[in-house]
């Protein structure tokens, strides 16, 4: 379907907002504007620099330029004024330069051979065309001459010359017999770039064709024929072999140059017996193989677009078995002036300033020349606000007077490059150029755009404003764009309303309205389901559609993604489709289609009908069934430009009817001998018309189907190729992607064969970076591929690939971004360390002055460190969003390290390290750090461990230390999002470890945290914490991994609230938010359901293994007993000695962790404690806490922080007699007495 064209005023959306000095600025197609403002004339068509024309039409040279008032036009030739009116055969067109002449009443073409240039004028200026050389096409005919036959010995080399006549443009040669025969041509015998025909080594069979040069010349569309060179060969007993020798060209060395741009072709014809092989090197460096390509046998090399790093030595190697002979060629690349900085079109206020730049490289170098309407710039009058340094003149304090149209010309020895640009001062107040209060419809939660363009002169400001109040809207759910367009990222129901958008510049302002209006999307919710149901019977598919209702609702259904025709059998209801008499050809997939005027939605269910297990009623029913037989006799009539009809004979169905027959083609060109499907035509018809693709060589062949299957194919039709044209479409999946710091790799899918449209398929690339709007590069590849470099690292550039072939350019491409490659961030900026309190530390950074990429988050390492002594480092990784952490310390004594890091894709970059202030009484060490990592509790985010699976989403957190002999408590006081292998709950509120107690605290504004998630295989419950009033009721959402999303309105006071219709080991995203309120909501978490419990599970305490290793534990419990009581009897005495501090000594086994041990060395109990009848050691007189005394692995802690434990006993026997008191019968205390 053809896009509708815009209407005027969107083309002009996009002018005038990106004005800037020399900035490329047309006038808005909008016809009232077009009418009042004034333009300068602009060259909008012209003939070619070279134009040659055919002797037997009329000659036409084109010039049409546009301007306000129109321009009128007169023509140069030779450098004089060129009367038109006084030649009766010349005439120009109405309302355009446009030169005719007619030859129809007699006269010479070649008369008006000559250098001609196209003059526009209007009040405001004058406009140039290029200089264009007018020649007659000749096609001379070939002088009449007698050849004698050529004699020559076999294997000997040999030159039969062409010599074509002079044409214009040059002919195209090629070789053929008498007989008009082409010659065979191979890496023997071939024909040169100059037309010769080359023989390396001449053989008996050469003699029997002749040879005759044809040229054909292309405005006459002529051939011509040379007298045919007939060969004797005179032969010998035994050809002598000998070593290869250069038949072209001559020599051992030559020199080429080349302009860039243009394609150069080196060329290497060598003799010898055997037939030399050809190899081409270049000295220095490779062959660029992404525009390199060999030609004619490997005797020629094309290098395509070529530029100067192309420049150098090539040679070519020819070889054969008696040796190897090479020739150097010396390239030089030369080039005709091309644009680096085109002068565009300029358009001032008055006062304004600006310049035009005209830049321009070639070899030798260009020389710049700058005229004002068609005559030299030194010649014009002063003009005090103009001033021309070099290739730039710069315009100041412009006023009316200053409009006119200058060109500038840059030329070499190898040809000039003609612009025009105009400058127009222009003073226009605003005006909206769309129409006035426009009503946009969108559905809810869609993104939309408000358009509002506008023109002005100076630039207009534009904003934008709701309902007729507040202030300008711009950020957060609202982007305006520069071209003044409003974007809402996500349409919610309060966004609807009356949009004003205000263009403002010195001399007024304009304004325009939007209503905006918010419809309800569109859902089916109840949808059709797979059926299975036997021959004969009724069918029904439901299909429920819930839509807005002020938009028209259509329901219609598609049967395997075909439009379905409702016959007789079937009934379409508002709600369900009927099927009655169910048949076998009712199977399939049916879809029902729900649309309104601005959305759709579907839903799709598969039918399966069972056939009848009856019993023949007639003998061929009772045959037995096979695949058809292949069709044959292809046949290729009613041949077209691009369809052809085919037919085909159908072969036996084997007891079954054909139901499809499957039309297969092949092309020789991208993927010979590959078989693809073409279409797909019913049973009933053994004729069809296929469409065709422009240069394609087809070959098609037919493939029968019945339900037993398909048939062999059949056998290939005859080869049909069409004519070319230039593509239709573009490659696909246009990525830009850096794959080093300092470049950009450009990549896309190819285009197949039925896209090609013609030969020499190739890809025009072009990219600019995105910011600067620089003019664009651009290189064709043959390729899918390429990579550009040197680059800025991590800048966006705007990509377009266009395909090419020799018919011409396919559409304008759609620009895509990409980004050059990443590099390591720099450091975090104003990395703080702060104490507010003995108990804990915060940081704060900002973010890296230089990304250098997309960060990835953020990594902090560090450690507890006590003068000398170090502990174990721990390793925090964090979303590249969070800014600040928080540390619980483990003692009041002793301080920290940190080290903080930015990470890219590419990696880590530079760190940033930190220490913690001093503590005042660090000299007095009285605690240590704890041995294994800490659990990080987020303050706004999810709780983060070296060993976790949660994925942290906060941007502050906690850290407490973890007891080893209590498990790790995960307390979230916002949301935690988690997500476990084991599947268990995705955020667990636990009590905390004794000793450490977590205050939650609710934020003082509404909102919603501590979201808990218990999940089972097929249900969840969830519970969270508000601070809303009472009677608020909320919304349960959740998305499963196929993303449906389902809704649970949840009355106040309804928890826990229970998920009924999950599904096992499946991943769930949910989130909560008021129902009043959406803006309102949790973070979202992410959950897996726990797989659904199998009977074939095996029961661990039915297993041998475990019953044998029960019965060991309970008999060496019953020995430890036995042993205890027979120590009891004895009156074991165990030693108390007095405390002392001994510090960590450099062997001790805790130093290797990063532990600290401030413990007494001979593991004494506590003075002045007793020992109870439980092992535990009584308090006396006060608590002494973990920081003074004991191993942080054995002890544990009451919750006002006091120490509970047993102090193990030193393996001394001397130690063990001592203490006659009362001893505990714990076999704990048994096992280290005996110790």
């Amino acid at each position: 379907m053809a896009r509708p064209q815009p209407p005027p005023w969107v083309h002009a959306a996009f002018l005038l907002c990106f004005l800037s000095l020399g900035g490329a600025i047309e006038i808005p197609m909008d016809p009232s504007i077009q009418n009042e403002l004034s333009q300068p004339p602009t060259i909008t068509k012209q003939s070619v620099k070279d134009h040659i024309v055919d002797p037997r039409d009329n000659i036409l040279i084109e010039c049409e330029a546009k301007g306000n008032p129109a321009p009128s036009f007169h023509w140069t030739r030779n450098s004089r004024f060129f009367n038109v009116a006084k030649d009766p055969r010349v005439s120009m067109r109405r309302r355009s330069g446009t030169l005719v002449i007619d030859f129809r009443s007699g006269g010479r073409p070649e008369e008006y051979e000559g250098e001609y240039q196209c003059f526009a004028r209007n009040k405001f200026g004058t406009a140039l065309s290029n200089r264009i050389r007018l020649q007659v096409s000749k096609s001379p005919l070939w002088p009449k001459e007698n050849l004698d036959p050529v004699v020559v010995q076999e294997g000997a080399p040999l030159t039969l010359q062409c010599n074509p006549p002079p044409g214009l443009p040059s002919p195209v040669i090629f070789w053929m017999s008498s007989a008009m025969e082409p010659i065979t041509q191979d890496k023997r015998v071939s024909q040169g770039h100059n037309g010769d025909l080359y023989f390396s080594n001449v053989m008996v069979q050469d003699m029997q064709t002749d040879y005759s040069c044809n040229a054909r010349f292309h405005f006459t569309h002529t051939i011509q024929q040379k007298n045919p060179f007939t060969l004797k060969v005179l032969t010998t007993r035994g050809v002598a072999e000998r070593t290869p020798t250069f038949m072209y060209p001559l020599g051992t060395a030559s020199s080429q140059m080349v302009l860039r741009g243009m394609d150069l072709l080196l060329e290497c014809i060598a003799s010898g017996v055997p037939t030399p092989d050809i190899a081409w090197y270049k000295k220095g460096g490779d062959l660029p193989s992404h525009k390199a390509k060999f030609e004619n046998f490997n005797k020629a090399l094309r290098i395509t677009n070529v530029s100067e790093e192309d420049s150098g030595e090539y040679f070519c190697l020819a070889s054969n078995k008696m040796g190897s002979i090479r020739h150097t060629i010396s390239v030089r690349v030369k080039a005709a002036p091309y644009w680096l900085d085109e002068p565009k079109n300029l358009i001032l206020a008055p006062g304004e300033d600006g310049r035009l730049v005209c830049r321009a490289n070639g070899n030798p170098k260009p020389t710049v020349q700058w005229m004002v309407n068609g005559e030299p710039l030194q010649s014009a009058p002063p003009n005090p606000n103009r001033e021309v340094t070099g290739d730039t003149i710069i315009f100041r304090d412009t006023q009316i007077s200053s409009r006119a149209v200058y060109q500038c010309n840059t030329s070499n020895e190898h040809g000039y490059l003609l612009a025009n640009a105009f400058v127009s001062v222009l003073d226009v107040p605003p005006r909206m150029l769309s129409p006035r209060n426009q009503l946009i419809r969108v559905i809810l939660y869609n993104r939309t755009r408000l358009d509002c363009p506008f023109f002005g002169s100076p630039i207009p400001t534009l904003r934008w404003f709701k309902n007729g109040q507040g202030s300008n809207l711009d950020g957060g759910n609202y982007h305006v764009y520069e071209n003044g367009s409003l974007e809402i990222k996500m349409i919610r129901k309060e966004d609807q309303g009356i949009y004003t958008c205000v263009a403002t510049n010195i001399l007024g302002k304009a304004e325009n309205q939007v209503r905006l209006e918010v419809k309800d999307p569109t859902r089916i919710y109840r949808m059709p389901e797979d059926q299975v149901a036997k021959r004969g019977t009724t069918v029904q598919l439901e299909c429920r559609v819930k839509h807005d209702p002020s938009l028209k609702l259509t329901v219609s259904w598609m049967k395997d993604d075909e439009p379905l025709y409702i016959g007789n059998r079937m009934k379409k209801e508002d709600d369900s489709l009927t099927i009655f008499g169910v048949a076998e050809r009712d199977q399939g997939s049916y879809t029902c289609v729900a649309s309104t005027e601005l959305d759709q939605d579907l839903a799709k269910a598969y039918l399966t009908v069972l056939a009848d297990q009856t019993t023949p009623t007639n003998r061929l029913a009772a045959l037995p069934k096979g695949r058809p037989d292949r069709p044959r006799d292809l046949e290729l009539t009613d041949l077209a430009e691009r369809s052809v009809r085919l037919t085909w004979i159908p072969g036996d169905d084997n007891n079954s009817p054909i139901t499809d027959y499957v039309v297969q083609f092949e092309e020789d060109q991208f993927q010979p001998g590959v078989w693809h499907d073409h279409s797909k035509f019913p049973g009933s018809v053994n004729s069809a018309v296929l469409q065709l693709s422009p240069y394609v060589n087809y070959q098609f062949r037919v493939i029968a189907v019945n339900e037993v299957g398909s048939s062999h194919p059949s056998l290939p039709s005859e080869r049909y190729r069409t004519s070319g044209a230039p593509p239709e479409s573009n490659p696909s999946d246009v990525k830009g992607e850096g794959t080093r710091k300092n470049n950009m790799e450009i990549t896309w899918t190819p285009m197949n064969a039925t896209s090609a449209f013609g030969p020499n398929l190739r890809y025009i690339v072009k990219w600019r970076r995105r910011e600067t709007r620089e003019s664009w590069n651009n290189v064709t590849v043959w390729g899918s591929r390429y990579v550009v470099g040197p680059t800025p690292v991590y800048v966006p550039y705007e990509i377009r690939v266009q395909a090419e072939n020799d018919f011409g350019k396919g559409p304008e491409p759609e620009t895509v971004i990409g980004y050059s490659g990443e590099d390591l961030p720099s450091a975090p900026r104003r990395f703080r360390v702060r104490q507010p309190s003995l108990q804990t530390i915060s940081l704060e950074w900002d973010h890296p002055e230089h990304p250098n990429g997309i960060l990835t988050g953020y990594s902090l390492r560090y450690l507890a460190f006590n003068g000398t002594k170090l502990g174990k480092q721990i390793v925090e990784n964090f979303s590249p969003n969070q800014t600040k952490f928080t540390v619980q310390r483990a003692d009041p004594v002793s301080r920290y390290r940190f080290t903080l890091s930015a990470r890219t894709q590419v990696g880590s970059g530079e760190a940033v390290t930190e220490e913690s202030p001093a503590s005042p009484n660090e000299a007095t060490p009285t605690a240590a750090p704890p041995t294994l990592p800490p659990t990080t509790v987020g303050a706004t985010g999810a709780v983060s461990s070296t060993d976790a699976t949660a994925t942290a989403a906060a941007t502050e957190a906690t850290t407490v230390p973890i007891i080893p002999t209590v498990a790790p408590t995960t307390v979230a006081t916002t949301v935690a999002t988690t997500t476990a292998t084991t599947a268990a709950a995705a955020t667990m509120e636990s009590p905390p470890a004794i000793g450490t107690k977590t205050h939650e605290s609710a934020p003082d504004e509404q909102s919603i945290w501590n979201v808990t998630v218990l999940p089972n295989s097929k249900w969840a419950n969830i519970t969270w914490k508000h601070n809303f009033g009472p009677g608020t009721d909320f919304v349960v959402e959740y998305i499963d991994s196929n993303h449906t999303k389902k809704t649970v309105p949840v009355k106040a006071q309804a928890q826990p609230v229970q998920l009924t219709d999950l599904y096992p080991g499946m991943t769930y995203t949910l989130r909560i938010y008021s129902r009043d309120n959406e803006g309102i909501s949790s973070a979202i978490i992410t959950f897996m359901t726990s797989t659904a419990y199998t009977n074939n599970q095996t029961d661990i305490a039915t297993q041998g293994w475990f019953i044998g290793l029960m019965c060991a534990i309970a008999l060496l419990v019953l020995i430890l007993l036995i042993v205890c009581f027979i120590k009891r009897s004895r009156g074991g005495k165990y030693p108390v000695r007095e405390k002392k501090d001994v510090p960590l000594g450099p062997e001790d086994p805790k130093e290797e962790d990063g532990s600290f041990d401030y413990s007494d060395e001979d593991n004494k109990p506590l003075q002045g404690s007793q020992t109870s009848l439980d092992g535990t050691i009584k308090q006396q007189e006060s608590d002494d806490s973990l920081v003074d005394y004991g191993e942080g692995g054995e002890g544990q802690f009451n919750e006002d922080g006091s120490f509970i434990g047993q102090y193990t006993v030193k393996k001394d026997k001397e130690e063990t007699e001592g203490n006659e008191s009362s001893e505990a019968t714990s076999p704990v205390n048994a096992i280290y007495s005996l110790a």
